[in-house]
């Protein structure tokens, strides 16, 4: 079921929060950082963040739900839904964990797990 944009705001905002105080206290117990820790705290933090922000647009998309009959790339039958399934893809953010319909060919025993 798609959100509300208020409320994704609101759940990308208190990611963003929580990520940001977790920079202020790790400066805080760090005495005098160097440019280089500084940069890594901030690269690591910022990832995580990359990675919940493209977790939340793919958790939207229209192909997050069932897609009628899908056709098996390799026999062109009718793929039947076997419900929502988890997968962690490694993307240009980082790795993300995604939920999506997922589809077998009973033909083939193959998968599907849109949108590719």
């Amino acid at each position: 079921m798609r959100q509300k944009r208020s409320e994704r705001k609101g759940k990308l905002m208190k990611e963003a929060e929580a990520i940001i105080d977790e920079l202020l206290s790790w400066e805080k117990e760090v005495e005098r950082p160097d440019l280089g820790q500084i940069e890594g705290q901030v690269l690591k933090l910022r990832q995580r963040l990359s990675e919940k922000m493209a977790e939340e647009v793919i958790g939207q998309q229209a192909s997050v739900g069932m897609v009628p009959g899908p056709q098996c790339p390799s026999c062109q039958e009718e793929m039947r839904y076997k419900g929502e399934h988890s997968k962690e893809v490694t993307s240009w953010v980082g790795e993300l964990k995604i939920k999506r319909g997922y589809y077998h060919c009973q033909g083939c025993k193959t998968g599907f797990f849109p949108p590719g």
